[in-house]
């Protein structure tokens, strides 16, 4: 394997193993897509990538980060994503969506605008849910604990949502159980106190992932690929390790998962993460070798020799870039330069590989 050969997950074969790792843009009105979304995704396709994700997708209004965040909870979400989609597409790219709910995580201030939890007289909301009432961290909303109705309809939120992505023309979809939000909040017994079917052993806090899995291959296609990101470890005594990421894995393959895309960390204020160039890849070689599923690596990936040692070395199946596309969203093309691999380019763009 390398990084440019060709990857074939179900029906789908990406031209390369570069994906393009979701990144809030927090620049949505009430979850819409815009202009700025068309032109952020499509650089990307066109700069070589073989998968471009959305930024993680709310699936419920409530569920968003921060009120600015993109939505795919009402059918009107979708025409300007089928029109960014037909964009990616046609560059010879892969389009898919990462699908999320925010949890005790929902309701905060964009980054450039200071960040931390959004009050509701400062346009926020309130209730906010998780699986028990912990606040994610000290002048944060103490959430609602959702009941099982709550999680019914969660779960129900969450195919819908896959629906219309596939009415949209999506081809792969991730679902978001990482860095703090819902669903890893309920995997995690930092977060997840509850005695119910929900709670207390592995099988329980695993319980709502899996039925969100299998609501949503209810309705995406036996033929199409299904992703989950997954926070290998919390970097703290006694959370989620990366030995629970193993039989997670083990058990979402078996349940219609194609590959596990591994980062970390998110759910516990404070937590010491030692951050450096290929952080995670570890946790994608772990998991892959372990769980016999395929992998995403992710975290501080910079440059095309990392990246392509990281494929050539059996820690992962593709890479997912983000800070490194947003400085050059030519990084696939640039790197086949470097790597001396022949791509296709644009023809708009053919004259700059003279």
């Amino acid at each position: 394997m390398h990084l440019f050969e060709p990857l074939t997950l179900r029906s789908i074969t990406l031209r390369n193993r570069i994906g393009v790792s979701p990144m809030c843009q927090y620049s949505s009105t009430d979850g819409f897509a815009n202009d700025w979304h068309l032109v952020h995704l499509g650089q990307f396709a066109v700069g070589g990538s073989a998968l471009v994700f959305t930024e993680a997708t709310a699936v419920t209004p409530e569920g968003r980060i921060s009120p600015q965040d993109l939505g795919l909870w009402k059918d009107e979400h979708m025409e300007v994503l089928a029109r960014i989609g037909a964009f990616v597409r046609a560059q010879g790219a892969v389009f898919g969506s990462q699908l999320a709910h925010a949890g005790r995580k929902a309701s905060v201030v964009r980054p450039w605008e200071g960040g931390g939890p959004l009050a509701v007289a400062g346009g926020g909301w309130s209730p906010i849910h998780a699986p028990s009432p912990i606040p994610f961290d000290a002048g944060w909303q103490t959430p609602l604990e959702l009941d099982e109705a709550g999680i019914a309809y969660v779960v129900g939120a969450f195919a819908a949502s896959a629906k219309r992505a596939l009415d949209v023309g999506m081809q792969v979809l991730e679902i978001h159980a990482a860095h703090g939000y819902l669903l890893h909040e309920f995997l995690s017994p930092l977060s997840n106190t509850r005695t119910d079917r929900y709670g207390g052993s592995f099988e329980n806090r695993t319980r709502l992932l899996r039925e969100v899995v299998a609501a949503i291959r209810s309705v995406w296609p036996d033929n199409l690929p299904l992703f989950a990101r997954v926070s290998c470890t919390e970097w703290v005594d006694d959370g989620w390790t990366p030995d629970d990421s193993v039989s997670l894995a083990s058990a979402l393959r078996d349940d219609g998962v194609d590959l596990i895309d591994c980062s970390s960390g998110g759910n516990i204020a404070g937590a010491k993460i030692p951050i450096g160039p290929g952080y995670q890849t570890r946790f994608a070689e772990r998991v892959r070798r372990d769980a016999k599923i395929a992998t995403g690596a992710v975290g501080l990936i910079t440059s095309a020799e990392q990246a392509d040692t990281v494929i050539r070395s059996g820690q992962a199946d593709m890479v997912f870039l983000a800070r490194e596309l947003l400085r050059d969203p030519h990084f696939p093309l640039r790197a086949a330069r470097e790597l001396r691999q022949t791509v296709d380019w644009a023809p708009q763009y053919v004259r700059a590989k003279l």
